[in-house]
Formats: structure tokens, sequence, C-alpha cells
């Protein structure tokens, strides 16, 4: 049965010599014997980690909120729209479509009944599934003593430890009078990452935890930096307490509308699919990624009556910032590194305060929604004038307003929003969707975004990375021209009307994407993509002085073959091709081969062995290459020049609620003697990182 193939795999014993056989496979793995390959919500996420458009903290979001889902599944005879709303890998129809299907044919008596939902492919599905389970149709009731939650939830304890085993500048030892004279050349702290994290669950009605973490170079326990661990956060979220939807105190992110004026939380690749680029507005997530910028430190509320939710917000934190002489702001500094005197110095030194609200009222397939955010730091900000940030914000505090809007008819949807910032500068983003079938699907997307707009926490659909000085079309496709082979493409123009950070003019792009996937069997799978991406940017002609904006243009080419044996063993061979070309120079090429073998054979021992070999002629012709990294971190290396890279990674289940995962990863370059620059120079032609994650349930 379809059921059977979904939930069984045949099992072998344990595995004895996990590396030895690893490499044995690495490129004899045989085809034959295959036994059914089934789409991974993991493998899933793990697909949008190499869209370089994604930032780690993005997908680490991500992928924090959908192990909490698969570790509370919701009941598919009592689940609201509010509930799947929060889960982020259904789109607005594919939401629509489950609550008609549920309301008609509740109750369910088993979770495979999705399938017969309309709109939803086979894949999907079998996505999705961990996610929701069929129970009673009666409300749970709560416990009636908190000390009964506390019995009944679940815990879990993380650690990770992270270390760069080749020495780096930053680290080396140096006489007291050079520091005297150069105190940014050595790092305060220890050569190591560590993180520690710890939540508490009851069922979707609780979450509450802390994250403490240091990066490598950041002082840890040190005599003179008392606090211990650099960086620090604490959540508590509740919902459905009856009119009072959610609440989060702490850290935690948001999302209105379309994000033209406020969304912290995850914005996907335009990669992922059209049928995501309409979003909606969200309650508050909690923040358990240790990112330390990019969301909010304090209380946020949703209430529902009826029709109309009302959510309400303030954040109040230091943040680190770059300062003029006069203590003026310049840049916002978010990689959240104290590493060096001058790194520690902008540590928490400035105050930034947020606060503002959402009233959105839904009636099937329509919403509205109406949203005020005002944004305060205790100093002036003022970048460093420059031609192209004569628009830039340049004031203590600003205020932003929008309307967002979207409706759902059969067959299409039509979402956007229309923003304001406080020099009356509006920004506007609207879309068209047609979708009559799980197979087929247009999109269409415009967005306007002038140079004179500014919202701080704006994170929208753009191709510029900013809610800035954009205008673009974007059309969408997915559709199935023959079985067993699905097509997601677009193509994106965009026009830059004012100057850009090293463009002197107005500028223009475009940006293509293919991705054709066949399935030739259910154990194989062939993925092959093509990206091509043309903007315009300042350049000098050989042998001359002046300078011209002119195009360049990149290629890039992957071609991925898939497949999983009968014993549990995962094959994934994938060779990739750049090209980048500016007018008047000569082309840069790069190509990677590499092979990734998985082992999900037995529960108790799992791993992954990467071996990948590349040669880019230069850094534009770059490769990215993702490997499986441990559990809640992802790893997207880039490479330029020639070498090789090697991860091997394995994950222990001690018992029930211990495992373990341990990672060596090593790099090697066969056209250099040294790696990095600065503190993070290498003086030779290797890297080898070691990792050690930990994580216990109770």
């Amino acid at each position: 049965m379809w059921e059977s193939l979904l939930l069984t795999r045949n099992r072998v014993p344990v595995m004895k010599n996990f590396l030895i056989s690893g490499l044995l496979f690495l490129f004899f793995g045989s085809v034959s014997g295959l036994n059914a390959q089934h789409a991974n919500w993991r493998e899933f996420v793990e697909q949008l980690a190499e869209e370089e458009e994604m930032n780690e903290s993005a997908i680490e979001n991500m992928y924090e909120e959908l192990l909490f889902l698969e570790n509370n599944p919701m009941n598919l005879n009592r689940i609201t729209r509010d509930q799947l709303e929060r889960f982020p890998l259904l789109s607005m129809e594919e939401i629509t479509a489950i609550m008609d299907f549920l309301e008609k044919n509740r109750p369910l008596y088993t979770v495979f009944e999705l399938r017969n939902v309309p709109y939803l492919d086979i894949r999907t599905v079998e996505r999705i599934l961990p996610f929701f389970y069929v129970g009673e149709t009666d409300q749970i009731k709560m416990p009636q003593k908190l000390s009964g939650m506390f019995i009944n939830g679940q815990s879990e304890l993380q650690f990770r430890f992270d270390k760069t085993v080749t020495p780096r500048a930053g680290y080396g030892e140096f006489t007291d009078s050079i520091l005297q004279r150069y105190p940014n050349r050595k790092y305060r702290g220890e050569d190591f990452y560590t993180s520690l994290r710890y939540s508490f669950s009851y069922r979707d009605k609780i979450q509450t935890g802390i994250t403490a973490e240091k990066d490598a170079g950041e002082p840890f326990f040190k005599p003179g930096y008392t606090k211990g661990y650099d960086h620090y956060g604490f959540h508590l979220v509740i919902r459905d307490f009856g009119i009072l939807k959610s609440a989060a105190l702490g850290d935690y992110r948001l999302s209105f509308g379309q994000g033209l004026i406020l969304n912290n939380d995850f914005m996907v690749s335009k990669a992922w699919s059209s049928d995501n680029v309409a979003r909606r507005t969200l309650g508050p997530k909690r923040h358990f990624s240790t990112a330390e910028s990019g969301f909010f430190r304090g209380v946020a509320t949703v209430l529902q009556t009826g029709n109309v939710s009302i959510t309400t917000f303030y954040s109040g934190k230091h943040i680190d910032a770059n300062l003029s002489e006069n203590g003026q702001i310049t840049s916002l500094k978010t990689d959240g590194l104290h590493r060096t005197q001058s790194e520690r110095e902008k540590k928490n030194n400035t105050r930034e305060q947020v606060a503002g609200g959402n009233v959105n009222f839904r009636k099937k397939g329509f919403q509205v929604g109406i949203s005020g955010l005002y944004h305060s730091y205790n100093r002036m900000v003022n970048p460093a004038p420059r031609d192209y940030n004569i628009y830039y914000l340049r004031d203590s505090a600003y205020v932003n307003g929008s309307i967002d809007y979207s409706w759902q008819l059969p067959g299409f949807i039509f979402a956007g929003e229309t923003a304001f910032s406080g020099n009356g500068a509006v920004a506007t983003l609207n879309t068209a969707r047609y979708n009559p079938s799980p197979d087929f699907s247009l999109t269409l997307l415009h967005r306007y975004y002038p140079i004179t707009y500014n919202a701080v926490y704006a994170q929208a659909f753009s191709e510029g990375g900013s809610v800035r000085n954009e205008q673009g079309l974007f059309m969408g496709a997915l559709f199935t021209p023959v079985s067993k082979l699905s097509v997601n493409t677009y193509i994106d123009f965009v026009r830059y009307p004012w100057l850009k950070y090293g463009v002197d003019m107005p500028s223009k792009g475009v940006d293509f994407y293919l991705l054709a996937t066949l399935t030739i069997t259910r154990q194989s799978v062939l993925d092959i993509r093509y990206k091509y991406n043309q903007k315009e940017k300042n350049m000098s002609w050989p042998d001359e002085n002046s300078v011209s904006v002119l195009p360049y243009a990149t290629h890039k080419l992957r071609v991925r073959y898939t497949h999983e044996r009968h014993s549990g063993w995962d094959f994934r061979t994938t060779a990739d091709f750049n090209h980048y070309k500016e007018k008047p120079f000569p082309a840069e090429n790069g190509y990677m081969i590499s092979q990734n073998i998985s082992y999900r054979g037995d529960k108790s021992l799992t791993g992954d062995t990467y071996l990948a070999f590349f040669d880019a002629t230069g850094y534009n012709a770059r490769l990215y290459s993702y490997e499986r990294n441990l559990l809640n971190t992802f790893y997207m290396p880039s490479f330029y020049g020639k070498g090789i890279r090697v991860a091997l990674s394995v994950k222990q289940v001690v018992t029930p609620a211990l495992s373990v995962s341990v990672k060596a990863g090593y790099s090697r370059y066969f056209d250099r003697d040294t790696i990095g620059s600065g503190t993070e120079l290498i003086d030779g032609n290797s890297r080898t990182d070691l990792f050690l994650y930990l994580r216990w349930r109770f």
C-alpha cells in the first residue's frame, strides 16, 4: 500500500565501520535494489539553504520552527487556520485547500486522507505528514495546575562546540608594545565557538527557553570578563488562552503584511517557488536562534474576537553600531562579533526602541490589515554622505504605516501592501497568482520601492536586498509538462532608479531561474538548475583611468542525481559550473564536482560523507556547496581557487533522550600558501574544523 511505502524501510544491523564503508561507496554506489525515496522536510529545507539568497539565520529560524512543530504535531480534527498559518512550508492556497477539505470531511480517521486534498501533490503530502496526527475532535483540557504542565511538557538541552584546529593570526602571540600600538591584531578570547540552549514546551500552548553563546575569539569566563558567554537570550510564548491568541515575552520575531514595514521573521528565496511569494501577517514567534541581531526584545500580544485580530508590541534593547567621532550612528553592526578591542567598544553602544501594532480583519477568503510602527534610537543616525545614500534616514526616530490585503478566489489569489515612511515616501508591492491545479500555476508580482523610502525592519520581496531604490516585475511559473517532470521557473526584471554603492548611475538587471526535476523512479531523482543574473556596476576600462557603468553576467548550472539504496544509503552526486563575464575583461570560470553519501539505515547511528573538488579562476566565479551539518545548524561554504573539501559527520543516539553528533571538515588549496586575511589569516594551504553537538530531551 502507499501508506506502507511511506512509513516503512527495511532495517539493517548497526553499522560497524561507517567511515570505511562510506569511502568505499563514495563513487561506486549501485542503483540496483533501490527502495522508495520519500519527500522529507529536512531535505527540503536543505535545498532552500543551498540558494545563495538565503542567510544562515533565516534557515535556522525556519528549521527551529519546523522541529518544534514536528515534536508537537497538530490534530487534524481540531486544527485551526491560525495554527496552519504558523506552518512555513504551506502556501496560502494550500492552507485554504486543507481547511476546506477538513470542514467537509471531519472527523478524519488517518493522516493519509490528506492525499485527497485538492491542490496538494503527493510529495507535498509526504513532506508535511510528520506534523499532523488524527485524534479526538474534543478540545484537550489544559491542566488546572501549573505543575501539571511541567510534568507533561518537554524539555530539551542543546550544547554546541566548534573549533578551527588550524592556527589563525588573531590568536597568535604579540608583545605588549605591538598590542599597545595595534590593539586589534589580537582576539581577546579563546579560539572556539560554543553555545548552550535550553527550551521547554507544553504542546503548542507554551514555549520558553534561554540561549547563551560566544563566538570564536570572544572571551569566555576570563579575568575581566565575568559575564561568561558573550550573548544571552530568553523567550516565553503562550498561545490560545481565550481571546488572547498569542503573547510573547523576551526575544521574539514578527511579520506584518508583505513585510514593507516589518518582517524580522524568515524571508525565503525567490527560487523556493512562486507559490510562496505572497506573505501573511503572523503572530509573534520565539527567537531561539543564536543570531544576535534582527529580532525584538520586549513584549507582544495578539487579541482576537470574531473576524478581527489586534497585534501590539514593544521592543527595547541595546544594539551594536558604528559611530562617528561626534557619536552619531553611521551604520549598524549586525554580525554579533566582539573579539577585538574595537569590536568590543561597539557592543551595545546604542539603545533602540520599536513599538507598533496591526489590526487585521478576515472573513472567508478576504483579509485586510492596517499596520503602524514607531522606531527610535538614543543617537542621531547620520551615515557618511555619499551620492548614493543622500536619501537615507538621517534622524533619531521615524514612523511607518501600511495597509495590506489578500483575496482568495477559486484558482486565484491577489495580495499586496502599500506603505509609507515618515518623509511621505510610498512603497507598494502587489501580486496575482493563478493556480487552477497542483500541476500548474502562474505568478505575477510588481514592486515599487522609491529611493526616499526608509524602513529599517522592512524585509520584502526584492532583488537588491533592501526595500529601497528598486522597481521590478517578477513572473513565475510552476508546471508539469509531462509525467514525472516538474518545472519551477521565473524571470525578474528590475530597475534601480537611483545610484547604488559601486554603481554611479541608474541601472537595471535581469534574474532568470529554471529548475527541472525528473523523478526517474521513486528511487532516483535528477535535478537540473540554471541561473542567469545580469546587472551593472562601475568598471574601469583596461589602461584607462575613466570609470563606466557596464553590464556583467553570471551563469550558474547545477546537475544533481540522487538515489536511495535499499539498505538506507543515500547517494547525491552534484556537478556545478559557473561562468562570470564583465564586458571589458576575460571571463572567470569555475566548476565543482561533489559527492555526498548519507546513511539512515539504523535509528541509532546515522552519518554523512562529503567530498568535493573545486576549480574557480576568481572570486566572482566562486562556488557554493551545501554540506549537511549538525542538528539545527547549516553550513554553506564558498570556494574559489583550486582545491578539495572533505567532511565527515556521525550522529549516535546513545539513549532515546540523548544524542551526540560530531563532524570534521577539511579544506585544502593547491594554488595558494595562505588562506584568509587579517586576523583570520592562516599561514598554510589547509584548514581543519571540528564540531560537536549534544542534545538531551527530558
